[in-house]
Formats: C-alpha cells, sequence, structure tokens
C-alpha cells in the first residue's frame, strides 16, 4: 500500500481546503510532520485512517466529533484519499455524519455519512467498474485490498508509540487482548467454545440420562417398598423380580379358594331369598282379595255418581256460557250511557244521539279538520320563523361586538411583529459570532496559563541543569571507579589465577602441572565480584545521568515553546482582554441561547396575525348574511300573519281548535260503536237461553236444576274413575298371582330366616375381596416392577457408553482450555497467540540491538505467571552489560521508546507478514516520542528508519523535536492558527 494524495476540508481543526501530496513527501522516503502540541498533527494521520475504514484510531474515535467547529456552515466537512493498493490505484471519498443549520427556518439539521470508491485506470477483475457508493461496501472492497481489519491497520501503519509503550508494560491479560485483535484467533477461540459447548452437551445429555436412571432406580425401590443399595447392580435387580413375581403367584391362588367358597355362600343366600320371596307374593295376594270383598257396595255407588256426572257435563258447560253473555250485555250498556254523557259534553242533547244523526255529524267535523290540517303547519312555521327572527338580530349584535374587538387587537400587531423580528436578528447575529468569541477566549486564556507556567519553566531548566552536572560527575567517578578497580585486577591476575590451581591439573598459563611458586595476593588487590559491583553502579549512574540530560531537553523545549506561544502577546494586558473577552462571549452565547425560542415567538406572532385578519373577514361575512336572512325572514312572517288569525278564532292557536274537532269526532265514534256492540250482545243472550233448554232435555234431565246437582268437578270425575279401574285390576291381579305354578302349595303364613346364611355370604364376601386385592395388588407390582426393571436395564446400559465419552471429552477440553493435564496451563488460542508473540519478540529483537548498540534484546516466556495467570505471553528485556533478564517496567524513558518503537516494527513485520500484505505495505507513520532520546540513541533509531526507507518503504515521522528538522529535511509543519489549523510543505 503507498499514499499519493490526501485532501481535507473542514475536518479536525483545519478549516479551509488542505492538501497533502505524499508522492512528493515520500521522493527520499522520508518525511516529518511537525507543529506546536494541538495543532493537528495527528489529525492527518486521522484523516488517512477515516478515508479508508470511516474511523480514527485509539480514544478519539469516542469523540464521533470530526467536524471543524471554525468552518463556515455552507462548507462540507470530507476527506479524499488517493492510493495505489496491491497495483490498483484508488480514490476514496468520505464524509462524517454531523449536525448542520437548515437552509430554510432556524434549528439544525443531520447531515448523513457518505462514502465512494472510484478505481483511477482500470478496476480489478471481480469489482465493478464504476466503484462503489455505498458505506459498508466500501468497507469491504478496503479491507478485502489491504488485506487487514482496522485494528491492524492502526497498530501496523499508524505505529501508536504510546500504545505500545502500555503494551510492552501491561500484564497477560491487557497484552492478550491486543494480540487477538491483531492475529484475529477468534476460530481458536471459537475451537475452544466449541469444545466448552460440546462437553457441556454431552454433559447435560449423561446429566439428564443419570437423573432418568436415578428416577427409575427410585421408583423401581418405591414400589418394591425397599430401600436401594449404594451400588445397585442387575443381580439386585434380578433378586428383586424373583421375589415379586413368587409372591404374585401365590396370592392368585388364595383368591382362587377365597372365590369358590364365596361362590357357595351366596348360591344359599340366593335360594333363601327366593323362597321369602314367594311367601312373601301368597301373602299379599290373600290379604288383597279379602280386602276387594269388603268393598263391593263402594264401587256400585261410585259407577252410578260416575254416570250422572258425565251426563251433567254439558249442561254445565251451557250454563257457564249463558252467564258470560249476560254479564258481558251488561257492561255494554254501561258503556253507552258512558258515551252518550261524553257526547253531551261536546254539545249533543239525547234528541241527537240517534245513529244516522252522530254519522252524519262526524262526517262534516272530519272535513273541517282535514282543512285546519295545513293552516296547523303553517301556525308552527310562523312561530318558528319569530323564534328565528330574534336570533337572528342576537347573533348580529355579536359579530357586530366581535368585528370592534377583532379591530382594536389587529392595530397593536405591527409594533408585535417589529419588535420580535428585531430580537431574532440579534440572535441570529450573536450565534454566528459565537464560534469566533470562544475561540478568542480559549486563545486569551491558553496564553494566561502559558504566561504563568513560563517562570516555573525557567526554574525547572535551572533545576535541570544542576541535577545533569551532578549525574555527569557522579557517572564520571563512577567510571574512574571502575577503571581504578580493573586496573587494580590486572595488576594482581597472577594472584587470582593462583587460586585456583590444584595438584595434578595443568596450569591455565603455561600448562606445566607443577606449581612450585604460586603468586600471593598482594594488599589492597581488587576482585571479580568488586569490580562487578563498580560496573553495576558506573551503569546506575549513566542511567541516571541520561534521565538528566532527557529532563533537561524537556525543560529547555518547554520554555521555548511557552516563549514562542508568549511572543504575540508582548505588551498586552491578558487579564483585561480575557475579562473583555468572556464578558462578549457570556453575552452572545445568552442572547444566541435565546435564538429558537425568539424564532418560535416571531413565527407565533405572524400567525396570531393572520389568523386574527381571517377571523375579521369572516366576521364582515357573518354580519351581512345575518342582516339579508333577518330582512327576508321579516317579509314571509307579515305575508302569513293575517292568515293564521282567521283559522285559530277563539282557540288559543289553530292546532288546539284542530285538536278541539279531533276529539268530537273521536267522542261520536266511540258512541256508535258502543250503541252497535249493545244491540248484538241481547241477540246472544236469548240465543244462548234457547239452547241451554235444549241441553237439559238431551242429557235426560227433568229440569235445570237436576242436572246441576248431578254435576262433579273434572278432578272428582277422574278419581272415581281411577278407582273404579284400580280396584278391578288389583283383583285380576291377585287371582293371577295364586294361579303360579312356582306358589303351589305355599302357606301365606310361612317363616323363613335369612340371618345365618347372609352372615356366611358375607363372611366368604369379605375373605375373597380380600384376596383378590392382595393379588391385584401383587400383580400390579410385578407388572410395574417388571416394566420399570426393564426400563432401568435399557438405561444402564445406555448410560455405560455415555459415561466413558463424557470422561475423554471432559479430559480433552480441560487440556484445549488450559486445564487439567495441560503442564504449561495454556489454552489452545494461548499457544497460538504465544507463538505470535514470539515471532514479535525475534524481529523486535534484531532492531532493538542495533538501535542500543548491542545491550537490549527481547525474550518471550512461556512460563505460567503468579496465582494462576496464563503463561505463553511473558516479555522480559535482556540486559546485555550485565546478562540478567529484567522487567520492562525498568527501562528509562528513552529506553523505553526505543524498545516501545522496535516492538512496533516488529509486531508491523509479524502481522503484515500474517495478513499477506508485508511486501505492499509501502508507507508507515512513526508517532511522538523522540525528545527522550539522546543524540546517540536518536542516531541509531534513524539508522532503523533509514532501512526501512531502503527497503522502499515511505516513513512519515510525527513529532515537535527541533532536532529532527535539521536531520530531515523533507517536511510537513502543521500551523494554529485563530481561525483554525493550516498545512505548510517543505521539500
Amino acid at each position: 500500500m503507498r499514499l499519493h494524495h490526501l485532501e481535507l476540508t473542514a475536518f479536525g481543526p483545519f478549516v479551509n481546503k488542505e492538501t497533502v501530496d505524499f508522492d512528493a513527501l515520500g521522493a527520499e522516503g522520508l518525511f516529518l510532520l511537525h507543529g506546536d502540541t494541538g495543532a493537528g498533527k495527528t489529525t492527518l494521520l486521522d484523516a488517512v485512517a477515516f478515508a479508508l475504514f470511516g474511523a480514527v484510531p485509539g480514544a478519539r474515535a469516542d469523540a464521533r466529533r470530526l467536524r471543524c467547529d471554525y468552518a463556515d456552515p455552507d462548507t462540507h466537512t470530507e476527506v479524499t484519499l488517493e492510493l495505489t493498493v496491491q497495483h490498483h490505484r484508488l480514490r476514496i471519498t468520505r464524509s462524517p455524519e454531523y449536525e448542520r443549520p437548515k437552509k430554510r427556518g432556524g434549528g439544525t439539521t443531520k447531515q448523513n455519512a457518505k462514502a465512494a470508491l472510484t478505481w483511477v485506470g482500470k478496476a480489478p477483475s471481480g469489482h465493478q467498474p464504476e466503484g462503489v457508493s455505498r458505506i459498508d461496501e466500501v468497507a469491504r472492497v478496503v479491507e478485502r485490498l489491504l488485506g487487514m481489519t482496522k485494528e491492524q491497520f492502526f497498530q501496523v501503519v499508524l505505529l501508536p508509540q504510546g500504545e505500545f509503550a502500555r503494551f510492552l508494560r501491561s500484564s497477560t491479560e491487557d497484552r492478550e487482548k491486543l494480540l487477538e485483535k491483531l492475529f484475529g484467533t477468534e476460530h481458536f477461540e471459537r475451537v475452544e467454545q466449541w469444545f466448552r459447548d460440546q462437553r457441556r452437551e454431552l454433559g447435560r445429555e449423561r446429566d439428564e440420562r443419570l437423573a432418568g436412571t436415578n428416577v427409575l432406580l427410585a421408583r423401581f425401590a418405591q414400589a418394591a417398598g425397599i430401600e436401594p443399595p449404594e451400588q445397585p447392580d442387575l443381580t439386585w435387580l434380578n433378586v428383586i423380580l424373583a421375589d415379586t413375581e413368587q409372591a404374585a403367584a401365590d396370592a392368585v391362588e388364595a383368591a382362587k379358594a377365597t372365590a369358590k367358597r364365596r361362590d357357595l355362600t351366596d348360591a344359599a343366600l340366593v335360594d333363601g331369598r327366593e323362597l321369602q320371596g314367594r311367601v312373601k307374593r301368597v301373602h299379599r295376594a290373600v290379604n288383597g282379595l279379602a280386602e276387594l270383598a269388603h268393598q263391593a257396595a263402594d264401587r256400585i255407588a261410585w259407577r252410578d255418581e260416575l254416570a250422572a256426572a258425565e251426563r251433567a257435563v254439558p249442561v254445565v258447560a251451557a250454563t257457564e256460557q249463558l252467564m258470560a253473555l249476560e254479564r258481558r250485555a251488561d257492561e255494554v250498556e254501561a258503556l253507552v250511557a258512558t258515551r252518550a254523557e261524553e257526547v253531551a259534553e261536546w254539545g249533543f242533547t239525547e234528541h241527537d244521539a240517534a245513529l244516522p244523526t252522530l254519522r252524519d255529524a262526524a262526517g262534516k267535523l272530519r272535513e273541517e279538520a282535514g282543512g285546519l290540517a295545513t293552516l296547523v303547519a303553517e301556525a308552527e312555521r310562523q312561530h318558528a320563523d319569530k323564534r328565528r327572527l330574534r336570533e337572528l338580530a342576537l347573533r348580529e349584535e355579536e359579530v357586530r361586538t366581535q368585528v370592534t374587538d377583532a379591530e382594536k387587537k389587529l392595530a397593536l400587531f405591527p409594533d408585535r411583529v417589529k419588535k420580535a423580528r428585531e430580537d431574532l436578528t440579534a440572535a441570529t447575529t450573536a450565534r454566528a459570532e459565537l464560534v469566533g468569541l470562544r475561540a478568542r477566549r480559549s486563545e486569551i486564556d491558553a496564553a494566561l496559563g502559558n504566561r504563568k507556567a513560563l517562570p516555573a519553566a525557567h526554574r525547572a531548566v535551572v533545576t535541570a541543569e544542576d541535577a545533569q552536572r551532578e549525574a555527569t560527575d557522579a557517572h564520571q567517578s563512577a567510571r574512574d571507579e571502575v577503571q581504578r578497580l580493573r586496573q587494580l585486577r590486572l595488576d594482581g591476575m597472577a594472584a587470582e589465577l593462583a587460586t585456583g590451581l590444584s595438584d595434578d591439573h595443568p596450569c591455565p598459563v603455561c600448562g606445566n602441572h607443577d606449581h612450585p611458586h604460586p603468586a600471593s595476593t598482594p594488599t589492597g588487590a581488587a576482585t571479580a565480584a568488586d569490580e562487578q559491583k563498580a560496573q553495576a553502579a558506573e551503569v546506575a549512574a549513566l542511567r541516571i545521568r541520561e534521565q538528566a540530560g532527557n529532563a533537561l531537553t524537556k525543560a529547555r523545549a518547554s520554555v521555548d515553546v511557552l516563549t514562542e506561544r508568549l511572543a504575540p502577546w508582548d505588551g498586552h494586558d491578558l487579564a483585561s482582554a480575557y475579562a473583555e473577552a468572556d464578558k462578549a462571549f457570556i453575552r452572545a452565547n445568552d442572547l444566541a441561547s435565546r435564538h429558537p425560542a425568539l424564532d418560535r415567538a416571531l413565527r407565533n406572532v405572524e400567525r396570531e396575525q393572520e389568523a386574527l385578519r381571517d377571523g375579521h373577514a369572516k366576521q364582515d361575512r357573518e354580519v351581512a348574511r345575518l342582516a339579508s336572512e333577518a330582512a327576508e325572514l321579516k317579509s314571509a312572517i307579515d305575508r302569513r300573519e293575517s292568515i293564521v288569525d282567521q283559522a285559530r278564532g277563539t282557540h288559543p292557536s289553530v292546532a288546539d281548535r284542530r285538536r278541539h274537532v279531533l276529539s268530537t269526532v273521536a267522542a261520536i265514534d266511540a258512541l256508535i260503536e258502543a250503541h252497535t256492540t249493545a244491540l248484538t250482545a241481547h241477540d246472544r243472550v236469548r240465543e244462548q237461553r234457547d239452547a241451554l233448554a235444549d241441553t237439559v232435555s238431551a242429557a235426560g234431565f227433568g229440569e235445570l236444576a237436576e242436572a246441576l246437582a248431578a254435576a262433579r268437578t273434572e278432578p272428582i270425575i277422574d278419581k272415581l274413575r281411577t278407582r273404579i279401574v284400580e280396584a278391578t285390576e288389583a283383583e285380576q291381579q291377585h287371582r293371577a298371582t295364586l294361579m303360579e305354578p312356582e306358589l303351589f302349595g305355599l302357606e301365606a303364613d310361612l317363616d323363613v330366616d335369612l340371618a345365618p346364611l347372609l352372615e356366611r355370604a358375607l363372611a366368604a364376601r369379605t375373605d375373597a375381596e380380600e384376596a383378590v386385592a392382595v393379588a391385584r395388588e401383587t400383580g400390579s407390582r410385578l407388572e410395574q416392577l417388571s416394566g420399570l426393571g426393564e426400563r432401568l436395564r435399557t438405561a444402564w446400559a445406555e448410560l455405560e457408553p455415555l459415561e466413558a465419552e463424557y470422561a475423554e471429552l471432559d479430559a480433552l477440553t480441560d487440556v484445549v482450555n488450559g486445564r487439567g493435564q495441560n503442564s504449561t496451563k495454556m489454552s489452545l488460542r494461548s499457544y497460538v497467540l504465544a507463538a505470535r508473540l514470539e515471532e514479535v519478540a525475534t524481529a523486535a529483537s534484531s532492531r532493538l540491538r542495533k538501535m542500543t548498540q548491542g545491550r537490549y534484546s527481547f525474550e518471550h516466556s512461556a512460563e505460567a505467571g503468579a496465582r494462576g495467570t496464563r503463561g505463553g505471553l511473558g516479555l522480559d528485556v535482556l540486559d546485555d552489560y550485565s546478562g540478567m533478564t529484567r522487567p520492562a517496567k525498568t527501562l528509562s524513558g528513552g529506553e523505553s521508546f526505543v524498545a516501545s518503537l522496535a516492538l512496533a516494527l516488529g509486531l508491523a513485520d509479524v502481522v503484515a507478514a500474517e495478513s499477506g500484505g508485508g511486501a505492499l505495505l509501502d508507507t508507515l507513520f512513526v508517532d511522538e516520542g523522540f525528545g527522550t532520546l539522546d543524540a546517540g540513541t536518536l542516531d541509531e533509531v534513524m539508522a532503523i528508519l533509514d532501512e526501512l526507507r531502503d527497503g522502499g518503504r515511505v516513513v512519515g515521522v510525527v513529532s515537535h523535536v527541533d532536532e529532527l528538522r535539521q536531520r530531515i529535511p523533507t517536511r510537513v509543519r502543521v500551523r494554529k492558527g485563530r481561525s483554525g489549523s493550516s498545512l505548510e510543505l517543505t521539500v
């Protein structure tokens, strides 16, 4: 991958369109990106990352604010990157999501994120020639061409030194998380999870089978009525089943014997009960015939009374009908008298009550009522119109009042609208000035902080210079001590060698086995331990000297930076300027915050004015309509008044007169109907009397009184008839009973005793039932135990291979996950990560040794940590001076930076090779950290960077260290200003 061209507009602190030509910068293979702190150096790297992946690395991704705060609202935020990947040149254009002011009205609206990828030249096979414009499709194409995820890209291309310093000193867990992201070991984690899932599923199946088997065992033991042993087996099961089978057979034989005794006693009891029943039947028949013989005379009287009552039934019915007709005739006569009195009230005399006269009067009155019906509707319309006329007058007066009120309100609106527009204009102006006022205040506040920090920075320089002189003197003294001890040791080397001589062993100098004159140790001689101790002290003093030099460099750089930043403010009263800027910002911010409310207030006033105008026009139209309708209604009322007065006559209204006429007609009609009904009722009474006389004669009675005396009610007749029939049937039944063959020869008073037979039958039945219950219980138990036993045998047979399979899978899962028989206590994923880390340590060590003159190299450790910490991810530093391995946390600031840079480059090589794109990573960016290096170490680091560009790579160094400006001629400077940052290219 090689970058060619980058354009960014309104992105981060860059308010205008800025362009970076990577082809020109990369001509020498190395360029410097420098500028003040906060100017936006890292923003250029963010722009590259955003163009490729739509995201930025590190904590800056959480802020989700990529648009420039100083940008004009009409300026669109956009990043365009042109690059070559796998010999294909492409251009990517992206825009982030952000809020922008609405083009119409107030408030803001969301500007959606966009992305587009186009090919510069021929598109690769398998890709659309016109490119893609969907965000997700652009991400997939970029990731497929680069061969790495965005996390890998951020680590191997945008080398973040701070993160690698933390990686170098981090714990095993934190180091594992980063390596997992870089090397994509998710599939190994899925393998571990697959084993855990398989074990869990198989364990669940085993537990379910075991639980089912235990349930079967418990049910079997409960059915057998015993407690199961601790280790039940098939022998125990077979013994229980055999005992139960024998008990069931014995119970069946006992049940058969008791059943036979029960059958014999039941047969004897049945015979006794049958004899007793026949004796009872003979007794009932004899007693019944005797009782019927005493009722012979009563039965004859019942028959005579029943015959007379049946002949009197039609006479009673005819008499009741005559009485009903007579009552009806009396009622009709009373009704005629009542209707005649009602007609008299309406002005008719008895002479006028004749039927022809009444019919003629009713007809005339109906004609009059018909004529009044039309006039009644006219009178009702007259009343309604008068009521409507009064309502119209009231409504017209009310609307005229509303028109007057509306005119008064409309006169006030021009001033209100003018005031609302002036307030909104002031708020709009304040909102436009707010960004500049905020920047002005922040700039003055930063200058105040710098001015306050400058004296302390000068004091820090003095302190650092003193510390450096002391450290230099101490280091020189330690170095002199090493030289002195080394010389003393050389002077006493013969004595030191003599202490190691022994008989029959050759001298390491001359080779002789005899040692006649071994040298003696001189006074004040130095030993190897003394020299090593002095060397360790010299190394410690050197480290302190390096730290003091780094501290002095930082202190002087801090003074230079503060001085440069305060240069534009010479001669300014910063406190007064800040107070004035803060006051202006607060005033503008307060006014700008009211912009939405003022905008809504203006719209509300305008809407209210428009609504009031519309209402006023509607009210004017309503007044005209009401006046016109009232005039038309008044004319119609005047025309109808004389007609209604004539039709009303002496009555309060036309309707009252018509109701009077209709009431008179109804009274006459009722009287006519009553007369007609009375004549009909008298005719039917005469007819019914003649019919009653004929009915009495036909029934065989001499007179009506005789027939009525013989009459009986229907229940009495039914009772007489039932008595006669029952007596006859009882006599026949008793005689038939005595003639039956099975009752022949039995006496009615024969005594049959059933108590002994019943007692023996009950005892035999109880014994039989108990035996059957025992047999049924033992048979049921045998059936239940047989079924449960067969199921238990099957469950045991199926559980045995499952137990063996689970034990094997459980042990293998523990090994894969770093437990059990795994002696290294490393999971499969950790084992792979440990191998990758070992490759990274090997690749990083070659660069680290060059940058530290062969002193330091990385050592990978596979041992488990303390308190069960997972092993395989240990990373220490081997110090060649002392030959000891030391933790990375003990390195100084400069040493940590060098180690971190070597680790980052090594990791970049391994990840690139792992992703298949190692030769394609032609562009790298190395972030801050060079300020902690001394001159010698900086030379070695620059040599490593030169090696990188010798391989065809372009390396961009991001730093504010002044010395790098002298070493790297090709530079991009980021300038910070009050209205945003800008770029300056030096080639």
